[in-house]
């Protein structure tokens, strides 16, 4: 028990931890002794299947432990610093170029035995590999070891093996700690105990051996984060009385006479399963997912007219005020013949305007309030709120979602995102959530055309943007930073091996003045991006509807919903820097008439990069879904939706795409536990109640302030 207690000590109490080292670690965000056991190598080094030089196939990963027999370090440029290691086996020659790393050349010695650990190349004459993981395994030519070896996240300040010394000292002091999972429930998924899968995930008998310790690790991680959403949610809904919507009233009948097209039959089911959901005797908590112009919004009016036929309210939250106007303009006609009244609040909303509004809607004369974060204000109260509609719900925090859940108790909660993600993500973000799904657009447009272009031939895009004006159309030019100013921290976080190399990304405004001073100078163009005022981007984009503006060079704020089908051409700058689901939603923006639409996306990275080839994934399918899931596979799953930065949590350990079938175990054992006891107050389930909220605290720090 002492030693499960000192896992949150900090990691100063650890050998080898001191002063530079500890600073080391907390960059990494080890604070205590529990986040440097959960600190799990991402690769190992198997030196029990070391592949001798001479077979090891050009083009595969292989590990290769061989004498240094030559160090040499190149300058073919300025600024450019090559270190080569020479290395041989008893069988072949082979050749490790690291790039600007000169520092290789100090620490790594002729005679030295390495392990060196990458894609195998050829060229001018001798197999290579490419900056490959290296480690020295012995000095002197000693003779190297059968064993796996962990390979830890490191940083500045902290080597590989002093980060393996600290972790294997901290095991031998405090690993052997109690398991806060049930003997019933890891005996019965056939898994690890606790103290087992940290000495194996660190420093495992084999590789197989290391992944049935992550798995471990994995599922707890899983099953906690379940917990924290179930236990909040149980938390949030003690002593509520949920709403029992009215689902067959005069509203709704005149409602669907009103919209323009008839409901397809995939919008027909979401309508009824949304529908089902708010007139049962308990809380919605659902989730619309829909591609491009699949007519969600359409599906959301029908909801909106059953809140008018019970006689209470309805909020309707969007991450944008272009998103919250468009809402209104869209529905506000078809309310208005239904006879349910509407208005809108967003920052740039007039102070009288807005104070009338407030009245209106806390006397319970307004039904339906379309609005941004402006709605979370204390000045906007409700009478009676049952429903609360939030589009791009990942957008939000989860402070802003239950802040507005709060002006309504009971009331039931619609999200809706067209960003279309697999359901384990669905779960691992929302929780118990219901899902409804909508594939098929009821209007197919005209279809858009995507293409990989370079830098060099932004004269093509140029031309199409032209060529889309002649035509009596409009074109959008969009690009990753705002200004000179902007540091990009704002960006999708796509990793570094996904990006190009054609430095500094280019910015809207900069880009703006190239158009209007060289490239299109005779062309209306207008800028559009997140750091306007609400005023300013209402104006904006008011000027592209109306025709006056020909060219809205814009950054991701257009990404959502912005619906303007005379626009035809797209022109993404820098477009490996943004993730696939970012990219899809953009081009969801052109070709939504009666003109086709054509999208050049431009990328610096060489034609057979990652870079390249993940942007060809878009020139090859139009299929949300199945880009969802290979942007899934690509990068972290807090990273496809950037709920890291619209605080939310991001999973460690977890791989959401290997590990499918946990999230689903992790899922039903979670809703079975909550059932039975949703507080986790229970003698048996104290040290998960601790295991939980020490993981994600922060899903409770919300409420405790509340």
């Amino acid at each position: 028990m002492q030693r499960t207690c000192a896992l949150s000590d900090s990691v100063s109490r650890l050998r080898y931890v001191s002063g530079a080292r500890q600073a080391a670690l907390e960059r990494l965000g080890v604070r205590r002794v529990r986040d440097l056991l959960l600190h799990v190598p991402h690769r190992y080094l198997d030196f029990t299947r070391v592949t001798k030089i001479a077979y090891a196939d050009v083009g595969q990963e292989v590990t290769v432990v061989a004498r240094v027999d030559r160090v040499s370090l190149k300058r073919p440029r300025p600024r450019m610093q090559i270190v080569e290691l020479s290395v041989i086996d008893d069988t072949g020659v082979l050749v490790a170029s690291f790039f600007r790393q000169p520092w290789i050349a100090e620490q790594v010695k002729a005679g030295d035995t390495v392990a060196l650990s990458g894609r195998v190349e050829f060229s001018y004459g001798f197999k290579r590999m490419k900056s490959p993981f290296h480690e020295v395994v012995s000095s002197g030519g000693g003779a190297a070891y059968a064993r796996v070896l962990p390979v830890h996240p490191v940083g500045e300040g902290l080597s590989v093996p002093w980060m393996r010394r600290i972790v294997s000292a901290a095991l031998c002091d405090v690993g052997d700690v109690c398991d806060w999972l049930p003997a019933s429930l890891s005996s019965g998924r056939g898994l690890m105990t606790l103290a087992r899968a940290l000495r194996e995930v660190h420093f495992p008998a084999s590789v197989a051996s290391a992944e049935r310790a992550r798995r471990r690790l994995a599922y707890d991680e899983l099953l906690c984060l379940q917990l924290a959403l179930l236990t909040r949610r149980s938390v949030e809904l003690a002593g509520v009385e949920p709403a029992t919507h009215v689902t067959d009233g005069p509203h709704m009948e005149a409602l669907l006479r009103a919209l323009p097209f008839s409901l397809t039959d995939e919008q027909r089911a979401a309508a009824d399963e949304i529908l089902a959901d708010m007139a049962a005797p308990h809380v919605m908590n659902r989730l619309l997912l829909g591609d491009v112009g699949t007519g969600k919004t359409a599906v959301a009016a029908v909801a909106l007219a059953a809140v008018a036929d019970t006689g209470t309210q309805a909020a309707v939250m969007a991450p944008t005020s272009v998103l919250a106007r468009q809402y209104a303009e869209k529905l506000g006609p078809v309310l208005d013949a239904a006879r349910v009244s509407w208005a809108l609040v967003t920052g740039a909303t007039p102070t009288d305007e807005r104070a009338l509004t407030a009245l209106a809607c806390e006397r319970g004369e307004l039904c339906v309030l379309f609005g941004t974060t402006a709605l979370l204000s204390e000045d906007i109260a409700f009478s009676a709120l049952s429903l609360v509609v939030i589009d791009e719900q990942h957008r939000f925090g989860v402070d802003q979602r239950a802040a507005l859940r709060r002006k309504g108790a009971g009331a039931d909660l619609l999200a809706m995102t067209a960003t279309p993600i697999p359901r384990t993500l669905a779960l691992s973000i929302y929780g118990d959530v219901s899902l409804s799904t909508i594939r098929r657009r009821p209007r197919a447009g005209a279809g858009v055309t995507t293409r990989v272009i370079t830098p060099d031939s932004l004269d093509l895009a140029w031309g199409a943007v032209r060529d889309a004006v002649a035509a009596g159309h409009q074109a959008y030019v969009i690009c990753p930073l705002v200004d000179s100013d902007d540091d990009g921290s704002a960006l999708d976080d796509v990793p570094e091996a996904l990006r190009s190399t054609g430095g500094r990304p280019r910015s809207a405004v900069a880009t703006l003045d190239e158009l209007r001073g060289q490239i299109i100078p005779d062309i209306p163009c207008d800028l559009l991006t997140g750091r306007m005022t609400a005023g300013e981007k209402d104006l904006a984009m008011e000027r592209f509807r109306s025709g006056a503006t020909k060219v809205l060079v814009a950054t991701t704020v257009v990404e959502v919903g912005v619906d303007v089908p005379n626009a035809t051409a797209m022109v993404v700058l820098d477009a490996d820097r943004f993730g696939l689901a970012t990219l899809h939603q953009l081009r969801g923006r052109v070709g939504r008439g009666d003109a086709p639409g054509t999208v050049l996306l431009s990328c610096a990275a060489k034609r057979d990069s990652r870079a390249r080839q993940r942007l060809a994934a878009l020139e090859a399918t139009s299929d949300g879904f199945e880009l969802a899931e290979l942007d899934l596979r690509l990068r972290h799953e807090g990273e496809v939706l950037g709920y890291r930065q619209s605080g939310g949590v991001s999973l460690e350990i977890s791989d959401l795409e290997v590990d499918a079938d946990l999230v689903e175990l992790a899922h039903a054992d979670a809703r079975a536990i909550a059932a039975d006891d949703p507080r986790l107050a229970a003698p048996a389930h104290r040290a998960m109640a601790i295991e939980v909220r020490d993981r994600f605290g922060a899903y409770f720090e919300e409420l405790e302030r509340a």
